[in-house]
């Protein structure tokens, strides 16, 4: 076991730095497993000794933050968690400057990577498990060209497929029964801009949500397209899709791999075009991993349990 002790300036400082009810601290106990507590404008953290390490930096990180902004945040906390566990800080890549004055940026190393990738090339695909941010992020740089008007429309779309569910056993007509196909799209877009803004945006035909089926006959210029659910796409839709692309247009596919719901025998377009693509000028391929789950800390460990191959198996 190890134990430090860090000086803090004032009490105000100190309540900065803790959160309402303590929630900031409650985060990087949680995080990295140890005890952290305040008495006489001094904070003394416990715990194994890399840990120790680990919660000093993120908490020195984050005083010198809140001497500099005078508040924190969640998305704060998280970040600097992720520069400690990572071992380099993702604190000093580009923010995405998207709508409401919120700034958005990468928290862990492979999603700055993707960003990188986003921003050099005109056509990546995004592979990784749940949470790691591969539509969230894309649809950030999406809102901030267009914000920024370097493009003239964001088109988001989504394969209609069914993940052992049957579309015609959904209530009302085919708008009605594609709508949750399409809402986690939404979802993302919904927590970067206003609703009104959503709206108007839609109805002057600069915000376009809709399903790949939508995309046939279509060549889309000065646009930043992103699919959504790539994988569930086939070989043939996967290239319908990608060949929408006009002058001055991006595309961005991202999906899980490992989450295909096609019926057997078909091919995944994503896992075609990963390899067909490779080497091309233009294209880049970004993996995230477990390491880049940004969702509830349980969404990592769930992950890992179903990757995790089975183990003592009871003999029959």
């Amino acid at each position: 076991m190890s134990e430090t002790n860090l000086s803090v300036i004032s009490s105000k400082a100190l309540l900065t730095l803790f959160g309402t009810c303590d929630q900031h601290v409650r985060r990087i106990r949680d995080a990295l497993g140890v005890s952290i507590s305040a008495r006489e404008g001094r904070i003394h953290v416990e715990g194994e000794e890399g840990a120790v390490t680990d919660a000093t930096q993120v908490l020195e990180q984050l005083h010198a933050q809140a001497s500099r902004h005078g508040v924190l945040v969640a998305d704060d906390v998280d970040r600097a968690l992720a520069d400690v566990r990572g071992g380099r800080p993702f604190s000093t890549a580009p923010t995405i400057e998207v709508h409401s004055g919120r700034q958005i940026r990468p928290r862990s190393a492979g999603q700055a990577r993707y960003l990188d990738a986003l921003r050099r090339h005109d056509l990546v695909f995004c592979t990784g498990p749940a949470g790691t941010g591969k539509t969230y992020l894309a649809v950030a740089m999406a809102v901030a060209a267009l914000k920024a008007n370097r493009i003239r429309k964001m088109v988001l779309v989504r394969p209609a497929v069914e993940a052992g569910e049957s579309l015609g056993f959904l209530p009302g007509d085919l708008q009605a029964k594609i709508n949750p196909y399409l809402r986690p799209l939404m979802d993302a877009l919904r927590e970067m801009m206003e609703h009104e803004t959503i709206r108007q945006f839609t109805e002057q035909d600069l915000i376009e949500v809709l399903p790949l089926a939508y995309m046939r006959g279509r060549t889309l210029n000065e646009a930043f397209i992103i699919l959504d659910e790539a994988q569930n796409t086939t070989v043939s839709q996967m290239k319908m899709f990608l060949t929408r692309m006009g002058q001055g247009s991006k595309i961005v596919a991202a999906g899980d791999t490992t989450q295909v719901d096609l019926p057997a025998p078909s091919r995944s377009g994503l896992i075609d075009g990963l390899a067909r693509l490779r080497g091309i000028k233009g294209f880049a391929a970004v993996e995230l991993t477990n390491d880049d789950i940004v969702r509830h800390p349980l969404v990592q460990a769930i992950v890992d349990a179903y990757e995790r191959p089975e183990k003592n198996k009871k003999r029959r």
